[in-house]
């Protein structure tokens, strides 16, 4: 069946794709709060129905927390996986949304119309992309292209505490060729973009104890040891002066930048001062000489997201603090491991606290980056049927977050992922207002066709 016919369907039938995603917004599926539980069993529902519709054979799997949507389609060719979530972020403050979160609506902007609601572009208008292209393939051809697996969770907005296990006992039934993600965005709102680089992420807090009691500091000042003096040292180390992390052995599996995407990152035409400018800064306080995009995408960060100690309501009070506290984040990549660098870490804090002080640690979370090889001719299919989509070429990208479900089909299922979304930098996801464009959601759909394509012919 020529692929022209299928992106014809798909342009007939935006309008019904968009009454049925509004359907799903209207469900309130926020994961993190009980009070919202029976909610997420009817959005597992209603993707379970909706993917029946077509002819998949979906279930809902129970699960400790929210219910896990599982359907298959036999077929010859490459075994796909597709993952998404169903749960959403709370809404709150609810003052600041100018409308129903839930009540989804198709508004005019000057950037083109959007669909306003909670869940538009993370996930639930992502997730459907791929469903409305499976959707109007079957609708042209009356069987979709390949095997594929669809996989939808409803605890990515509050930590996936089900997802490991229950990818790890039914891993023979999720393992497939290559997964596919959509829960990413463009770069820059227009250049469609693969991600295949997540940062790690390690989380430590450390407080130092001095005295016993907090102090007045006119009578111990000088003399006693100020456990936030100790903290300010330690954290004052942890930078050298060209921006290089002193951790040992910190940069232990920390590769370069391989030319060929570095080029490509180079034709991104990435503007680091408008990136920097657009909250109101000039510099990259980096390691020098790296870019901006670089120190992103591809390099390690060790950053203090938080200090406490002494008094810090209003007016002054000279008190001499008996604790101090700092939390601390290092985004790791490449094959860096986040267990030694704890280790690491911890004994250099220790060697550097003076007689009369003690540190306990709290560790916040431990992972790997993840790395994906785009040596797997899927990579380069996608990337191609990308570009015959949008006005730019796609481009391999990088992400400085961390999202751990593409590592956890490598680790768990020995998979390799593709990240491909369609959301703008101002979706205002996990805001109010949040908003996913009816271009996006529309170019989304037929650029799955397009891969599916790709990867099947």
């Amino acid at each position: 069946m020529p692929l022209t016919t299928i992106l014809d369907r798909i342009d007939e039938d935006l309008p019904n794709a968009l009454t049925r995603l509004s359907e799903l917004l209207r469900i309130p599926s926020i994961s993190t709060d009980p009070a919202f539980a029976d909610h997420c069993q009817t959005a597992a529902d209603w993707l379970v129905a909706d993917l029946q519709s077509i002819g998949i054979k979906a279930e809902k799997r129970q699960a400790p927390g929210h219910p896990m949507v599982v359907g298959h389609v036999d077929g010859d060719g490459p075994h796909v996986l597709f993952y998404g979530h169903y749960d959403v972020q709370p809404v709150d403050p609810l003052d600041l949304w100018d409308n129903d979160p839930f009540d989804p609506r198709i508004e005019d902007t000057p950037n083109g119309k959007v669909i306003r609601g909670r869940g538009t572009s993370d996930d639930k208008g992502q997730l459907m992309t791929f469903v409305e292209a499976c959707r109007a393939w079957k609708a042209v051809s009356g069987s979709l292209p390949c095997k594929i697996t669809f996989f939808f969770e409803g605890e990515e907005e509050s930590g996936s505490p089900s997802l490991v296990p229950f990818m790890r006992d039914n891993a023979e039934e999720l393992r497939s060729d290559i997964a596919l993600i959509c829960d990413t965005g463009l770069f820059e709102s227009r250049v469609p973009a693969i991600v295949t680089r997540l940062r790690g992420l390690l989380g430590e807090e450390i407080t130092i104890t001095g005295p016993d009691k907090d102090l007045h500091s006119g009578m111990f000042g000088g003399a006693a040891i100020n456990p936030i003096r100790v903290l300010s040292k330690i954290i004052a180390s942890l930078h050298d002066e060209t921006g290089r992390i002193t951790v040992p052995g910190f940069y232990d599996g920390v590769p370069e930048l391989p030319e060929d995407i570095r080029a490509q990152w180079e034709g991104l035409g990435f503007d680091h001062e408008k990136f920097l400018g657009d909250v109101d800064l000039t510099t990259p306080a980096g390691e020098h000489e790296r870019s901006a995009l670089e120190m992103i995408w591809s390099r390690p960060t060790c950053e203090v997201n938080g200090i406490q100690g002494g008094y810090t309501g209003d007016g002054f009070k000279t008190v001499l603090p008996s604790k101090a506290s700092a939390k601390i984040s290092f985004r790791l990549v490449g094959d860096q491991d986040p267990h030694a660098i704890r280790k690491n870490f911890r004994k250099m804090v220790q060697d550097m606290l003076p007689p009369d002080c003690s540190v306990e640690f709290t560790g916040h979370g431990a992972g790997r980056a993840s790395h994906m090889s785009t040596a797997h001719p899927a990579f380069d299919q996608a990337r191609q049927a990308l570009s015959d989509e949008w006005p730019d070429p796609a481009a391999f990208v990088g992400c400085g977050g961390s999202i751990p479900i593409a590592g956890h089909f490598k680790d768990i299922l020995g998979t390799d992922a593709m990240l491909i979304g369609f959301g703008k930098d101002d979706d205002q996801i996990h805001s109010p207002n949040e908003k996913y464009d009816v271009e996006s959601f529309h170019k989304g759909i037929r650029s799955w066709a397009r891969i599916l394509d790709a990867m099947t012919r």
